[in-house]
């Protein structure tokens, strides 16, 4: 799994926001704001949500991933 690119810390606190409000399925709702924002064209937030939603899946799992410090 790659590790998501996140350019500010409003992307971890919208994940986290995410994922207070809706629980196990905060990254279905990632995704469905990525895809809106594909569809009205905006690549910039299209790439923003899909990589929160990354983040979020990342969150959810029980490991280690990468280097621990």
């Amino acid at each position: 799994m790659t590790m998501p690119y996140l350019s500010d810390r409003d992307s971890f606190h919208d994940a986290t926001a995410l994922i207070a409000e809706f629980g196990e399925h905060a990254s279905f709702e990632a995704a469905a704001r990525a895809d809106r924002y594909r569809d009205l064209g905006n690549h910039l937030n299209f790439c923003r949500w899909r990589q929160i939603e990354r983040l979020i899946v990342l969150m959810s799992i029980d490991e280690w991933i990468g280097t621990v410090h």
